[in-house]
């Protein structure tokens, strides 16, 4: 049955190429034809109209997300902020001062009771070998994937392209190809990995897709994995700008089927990627390396809260003229123009309001008070912040797939309908900003507790007011 899905698919791919090139070709002998005949001058624009048409139709295929997935690990590796912190203090690789400083950033990062660890992450003294962290990520894929074919009734015969994106760990084979392997996927599916490229990843991993689905005609689904297998980015140190990713990343994975042909949840309707990777302050502003005493961990650089402010300033900059209306542009024009032409200094500098360019949005899950601060920045209010500080409560920070948590608490909540546009924002290491802007085709009917996916059982709970 799945072999006979993947041979329907790529058929009818194969049929929809062949119709595209005729009809190229019988406007090109159209246009040879106006010409030998020497007919009138305006019969030249009917074969260039058709042409320009089927080009520009071609050139701007619509992506579309089918749907995703989203974990929500076993309850057994739930960990209490009471219990992390008594963990803290057992495990015997921290000193006092090391335990007192993740003690005061976890307590005001509005972090909850209900996140998980790996297994590895449990023991006393915690463990990070190789086959721990392989144990991780087959803990992590293989329900998310087999919940989103489960879901969408796409087999996994049918899937031409896979994108895998995870920062810290790079086994051989790849992830990717344990994906593959696990689930027998065709012989010429394309298999990426993205590894080293932070919370922004999951963007860049849904750019490399729509680019094999588009050069690709006979790529119907293409798959986006996103997950951080935290066995290995445990630092047992004493650095405190190491301590940080101990604090925060927590087990989480998500999965998206996206397609340029069939019925769609959300149509793509931007992708805007923003680097600062040349500037020297950039670069540092985040990177693994060892300690003195040469345990690897990674750092976040002093500089980065001022670097991570430029490059969203920039990025912000390249993606508002893209997504806000017309009316906002202007409005923030006129009031930049009068500031300039206004003799009083103390007047604060306007800012373009995204409000007015997308109705929900998905935020880098970096704790609460960052989250607040780019909020504020942003414009935005609590209801905007909202699925970004719950999420981060609920799940902690699960790298790149926290904005994909994000958006099925806004499904759970009810708020996605037809017509809504919901913008995810991710930065990374490097640094690197990148913005997914979806537009939501059709609201599917209620299917009950499936709908939740990772927030079933707690959703009635959310928001909470004591974060």
């Amino acid at each position: 049955m799945a072999m006979d899905i993947a041979h329907r698919d790529y058929l009818l791919a194969i049929l929809h190429s062949f119709l595209g090139a005729t009809v190229l070709l019988l406007c090109v002998i159209a246009e040879l034809f106006v010409l030998a005949s020497r007919r009138h001058a305006a019969l030249y624009l009917v074969p260039m109209a058709a042409a320009s048409l089927l080009c520009s139709r071609a050139a701007a295929a619509d992506i579309g997300l089918v749907d995703f997935s989203c974990l929500k690990p076993r309850r057994r590796l739930r960990v209490p902020v009471a219990t992390l912190l008594e963990h803290l203090r057992l495990i015997g690789c921290f000193d006092g001062g090391s335990v007192e400083f993740m003690t005061k950033v976890v307590e005001a990062s509005g972090m909850g009771n209900e996140t998980y660890f790996p297994p590895s992450l449990r023991c006393i003294p915690p463990t990070a070998t190789h086959a721990d962290a392989v144990q991780e990520a087959h803990m992590l894929f293989f329900p998310t994937l087999d919940d989103l074919f489960a879901r969408t009734g796409v087999a996994p015969a049918a899937v031409g392209a896979l994108v895998v994106n995870c920062s810290g760990f790079c086994p051989a084979p790849s992830l990717a190809a344990i994906i593959a392997h696990r689930y027998r996927m065709r012989a010429d599916v394309k298999t990426l990995n993205l590894s080293g490229m932070g919370c922004s990843a999951g963007v860049v991993g849904v750019d490399v897709a729509r680019g094999l689905l588009l050069t690709h005609p006979a790529t119907l689904y293409a798959v986006v994995v996103s997950a951080e297998i935290v066995s290995v980015g445990w630092y047992g140190g004493k650095d405190q700008g190491k301590l940080l990713l101990n604090c925060f990343f927590r087990t989480g994975c998500s999965a998206a089927l996206l397609t340029t042909n069939g019925r769609v949840k959300y149509r793509l309707a931007n992708l805007t990627r923003t680097n600062q990777i040349a500037n020297d302050r950039s670069y540092r502003a985040g990177y693994r390396d060892e300690d003195d005493e040469g345990i690897t961990g990674f750092t976040v650089g002093k500089d980065v809260g001022r670097m991570f402010s430029e490059l969203l300033r920039a990025h912000l900059v390249t993606l508002g003229v893209s997504i806000l209306p017309w009316r906002e542009k202007l409005r923030y024009v006129l009031a930049l123009l009068l500031i300039r032409s206004s003799s009083s200094s103390s007047r604060a500098v306007p800012q373009p309001d995204f409000r007015a360019a997308a109705d929900h949005f998905c935020l880098p899950s970096s704790g609460r008070p960052i989250i607040l601060r780019m909020g504020q920045g942003l414009g935005l209010g609590e209801r905007e912040m909202e699925a970004a500080l719950m999420t981060f409560h609920r799940f902690g920070n699960q790298s790149a797939s926290s904005l994909w948590y994000q958006l099925a608490y806004l499904e759970a909540k009810g708020r996605v309908r037809a017509g809504d546009t919901v913008w995810q924002l991710g930065i990374g290491s490097g640094l690197k900003a990148n913005s997914l802007v979806w537009e939501r085709v059709a609201v599917a009917p209620h299917d009950g507790e499936r709908r939740l996916g990772p927030w079933t059982d707690c959703i009635h709970k959310y928001p909470v007011t004591e974060t």
